[in-house]
């Protein structure tokens, strides 16, 4: 699958705050006009980065929703929530989406006793996650976990300014927010490196700062 290689800080100064792909926060100090078009494609960017999308996969799930009862946006969203690699990430065995894509590629991870190194596999209510009983696997994981705690101990808030053209812009590095809560319709046994997944995720407890509507208008010609 073809991956977003480049600075993500520049993502996070035109998309703002998308915290699957980095957990840096940037608070905005300038309002500029926006044309309808750019509105449209700014949302669809969020969707597709946060995620880890192409844009050909993005219109794939978007017509996927289109073909499912219910809200088409809503639906999108629950399809993406799904992502087995967003899993990973939701259950806090990763800090990102990419570093969660990352272990399901290198097969470290098993849904149900199965190996599994599809990132986009769909996950399913009552679906097992655990680690391969590896001491590799378990100790990338425990890592991870470490590196989690040491950002909640340290809760300051850091301010960083930037200079760039004769522009200040100004990121807010939140530490404390890393502090990682397993959402409602997931299970965590950190003890047994294990998740389940208990059922599908209301889209209104998604936590992401995007309206899905303005996707779905983007992709309206093309899906």
């Amino acid at each position: 699958m073809s991956r977003y290689r480049g600075p993500r800080i520049k993502l996070i100064r035109r998309l703002k705050n998308l915290p699957g792909l980095t957990k840096y926060r940037r608070v905005d100090r300038e309002k500029e006009k926006k044309s309808r078009y750019r509105i449209r494609l700014e949302e669809k960017q969020k969707l597709r980065f946060h995620y880890g999308l192409t844009d050909r996969q993005l219109l794939q799930y978007v017509r996927i929703a289109r073909r499912a009862k219910g809200s088409t946006g809503q639906v999108l969203l629950q399809l993406l929530e799904m992502r087995l690699d967003n899993i990973i990430f939701r259950l806090g065995m990763a800090l990102t989406i990419p570093g969660a894509r990352q272990l399901v590629n290198h097969r470290h991870i098993l849904v149900n006793g199965c190996m599994v190194d599809i990132p986009s596999y769909r996950c399913k209510p009552q679906d097992i996650i655990t680690i391969k009983d590896q001491q590799r696997s378990r100790n990338i994981i425990n890592q991870n976990r470490d590196l989690s705690k040491k950002y909640q101990e340290r809760s300051k808030l850091i301010s960083k300014r930037i200079i760039n053209r004769k522009k200040i812009l100004f990121f807010l590095f939140k530490k404390h927010e890393m502090k990682h809560k397993v959402p409602f319709h997931l299970t965590l046994d950190s003890s047994q490196y294990k998740g389940v997944v208990n059922r599908i995720i209301d889209s209104t407890r998604i936590g992401l700062n995007i309206n899905e509507l303005l996707v779905i208008e983007y992709f309206s010609r093309r899906a």
